[in-house]
């Protein structure tokens, strides 16, 4: 069985060099999935020091690029990035909190959803966002009635 790649691995395949900052962004991202760019910059500032927040975008572009991570953009919320790639799951995001967890993809292969029309367009992903309230939500609108 082979070993797990590393972050450091995971960036040299890629063509990327494993920057702190880079590292530091996957470490994270490990920990927090779905994370906000505000979040990513405050936990790399919090394990490096003093970095600065364009320094954070650029890292993230540069993994988003290399497909390293994916990036999610609800409506209503800030961007957001995540470690799992290439599988076309979806995510559930609550409309209280905003917090989000992934979710498979609903039936089959990608595109797991099939439109109406395609206008011509060879599809490959859909992306979906089911809208609710998180169990703690839940509880707090009943306790606050």
């Amino acid at each position: 069985m082979q070993a797990p790649l590393t972050a450091a691995m995971m960036l040299r395949s890629a063509g990327l060099r494993p920057t702190a900052i880079r590292l530091g962004v996957l470490d994270l991202l490990q920990a927090m999935p779905h994370a906000a760019v505000h979040d990513i910059a405050e936990g790399v500032e919090r394990e490096l020091g003093s970095v600065s927040r364009q320094a954070v975008y650029d890292a993230l572009d540069q993994l988003h690029a290399a497909q390293l991570v994916r990036r999610i953009e609800p409506a209503g919320s800030p961007a957001r990035y995540e470690l799992r790639v290439g599988d076309n799951h979806h995510h559930v995001v609550c409309r209280r909190c905003a917090s989000a967890v992934d979710v498979d993809c609903a039936v089959g292969d990608a595109p797991c959803l099939e439109p109406s029309n395609t206008h011509g367009f060879d599809l490959d992903e859909a992306e979906v966002t089911f809208w609710g309230l998180c169990p703690t939500c839940q509880e707090l609108k009943e306790e606050t009635g």
